[in-house]
């Protein structure tokens, strides 16, 4: 754990206490590792490394051998990963630190002053460690991410197939809401097997289309170019490719997460109740994550308005079962989250008070539910549109989220469910309330009325 900055008074005031003696900064960079020791450790104290994997453990070697408890550094890009882990492995404490809380270093900038800048910070206590979940917990957030990817990739092979259709002037997408739903993938499969008869390509879409079979025939007249139908089959073959590729994701990620469901035991007062919120098919998640949320956390996160099973499956890995932990109060858990505004004061005049533009995948994550409530007759719905009518769409949605992190921090922290009285007023009462101020208004301008006359 990293220790905080400690003060000692002195003949000559106050100074600055080294708490970490034996430690050590490391300047990371994708072909080489700048490793700086106290002086008293070796004659040649800050040396360079390189970055393979033997080199890394020669660090490790040399860092034993100079006696080195605690080890800092910065969080480069995805190059710290094998030194981090392999330091963790040997039994170093780690601390990874973000980039800008190590850049006020004054002079000329060097690998050599940068390593020795860090390891001065961290011997004093004066760098915070970013927060990293588990082993298990960040096998589970790559693949999150890595399945996020692939449903990007599926919607830009859908861009791609209407484009081909459009280039050929089939207008199927202006007649059904979904090209690659149950009518739209019929068709498109019937077009690749050879089958360009509008009509029989007609009778292909559900009875449930809005569109007429006339429509939908008269949509499907094209030019049939032998290239576009070349582009076309083979963007269908890739969109079905990486849905195969999703579902074997999907595989893993369940595995996983079975795994860690019995490595963790978590007792909860909350008796488990299955939601049975309405989840779209399309590209849906093929385990029951609330489950393993509820085995990891002791509560349903699916209870709460406007969230998924999808966010729910991002945070387990985004997060781990013991957040709570790491974050002492839920206005630090969302301030981590960047979700609060970043208050610059000077002079006791508040200067700015902009959220900082930097992306977090928490925070993220919770803007993404947010914007789903904006339609919603609950009273996070009514929270949203509250604050759209005062501040605007972009700061209601950070406001929303705000307030989402925060009941889902509260949640996990003290192992309660849902109370959607807890969370706000429900919009009949924000009427009422509404009603009494325009009638105090009423009572004072008629007060005036009557003093005037």
């Amino acid at each position: 754990m990293a220790k905080k900055a400690k003060k000692a008074q002195t003949d000559k005031g106050l100074k600055l206490k080294i708490v970490n003696p034996n430690a050590a900064g490391i300047d990371i960079a994708s072909g080489e590792m700048q490793v700086c020791v106290p002086q008293d450790r070796d004659g040649d104290n800050n040396r360079t490394f390189g970055s393979f994997t033997n080199d890394l453990k020669a660090i490790c070697k040399w860092l034993k051998l100079c006696q080195i408890d605690t080890v800092a550094m910065e969080s480069t890009g995805i190059y710290w990963i094998p030194l981090y882990f392999m330091l963790q492995q040997e039994g170093f404490d780690v601390i990874l630190c973000d980039a800008k809380s190590v850049k006020n270093y004054s002079g000329r900038k060097t690998d050599e002053s940068d390593a020795e800048w860090i390891m001065l910070l961290h011997s004093y206590g004066l760098l915070k460690a970013c927060f990293q979940p588990e082993n298990t917990a960040r096998m589970m957030r790559n693949l999150t991410r890595h399945r996020n990817n692939l449903l990007k990739s599926c919607s830009k092979e859908t861009e791609h197939m209407q484009k081909s259709l459009d280039q050929m002037n089939i207008k199927l997408c202006n007649v059904i809401s979904d090209l690659l739903g149950k009518s739209g993938q019929s068709i498109i499969s019937a077009i690749i097997n050879g089958n360009h008869d509008a009509r029989s390509l007609s009778t292909l879409a559900d009875s449930r289309c809005k569109a007429s079979p006339e429509i939908i025939e008269a949509s499907l007249n094209g030019t049939w170019d032998e290239d576009h139908l070349f582009t076309l089959r083979q963007s269908y073959e890739l969109y079905q490719y990486i849905q195969e590729q999703i579902k074997e994701c999907d595989n893993k990620i369940e595995a996983l997460m079975s795994q860690y469901k019995a490595a963790v035991s978590t007792e909860t007062p909350v008796k488990f109740i299955k939601n049975n919120k309405r989840i779209a098919k399309k590209n849906a998640i093929s385990f029951d994550v609330q489950t393993y949320a509820f085995s990891l956390w002791g509560i349903n996160p699916l209870d709460i308005p406007g969230m998924s099973n999808g966010a729910i499956m991002q945070l387990i890995g985004e997060l781990g079962h013991d957040f709570t932990e790491k974050f002492e109060t839920a206005t630090k858990f969302c301030s981590w989250c960047n979700l609060v505004p970043n208050n610059k004061i000077s002079g006791g005049k508040l200067l700015s008070s902009k959220v900082p533009k930097h992306k977090n995948h928490v925070g993220q994550i919770f803007r993404l539910c947010a914007n789903s409530l904006k339609s919603e007759k609950t009273t996070m719905g009514f929270y949203f549109r509250r604050i759209q009518s005062k501040s605007g769409y972009l700061q209601a949605i950070v406001a929303t989220a705000h307030k989402l992190a925060k009941v889902f921090y509260t949640m996990v922290k003290n192992k309660t469910s849902y109370d959607e009285k807890k969370v706000g007023l429900d919009e009949a009462e924000l009427l009422k309330r509404k009603i009494q101020r325009t009638q105090l208004m009423l009572d004072r301008l008629n007060r005036k009325i009557n003093g005037a006359a």
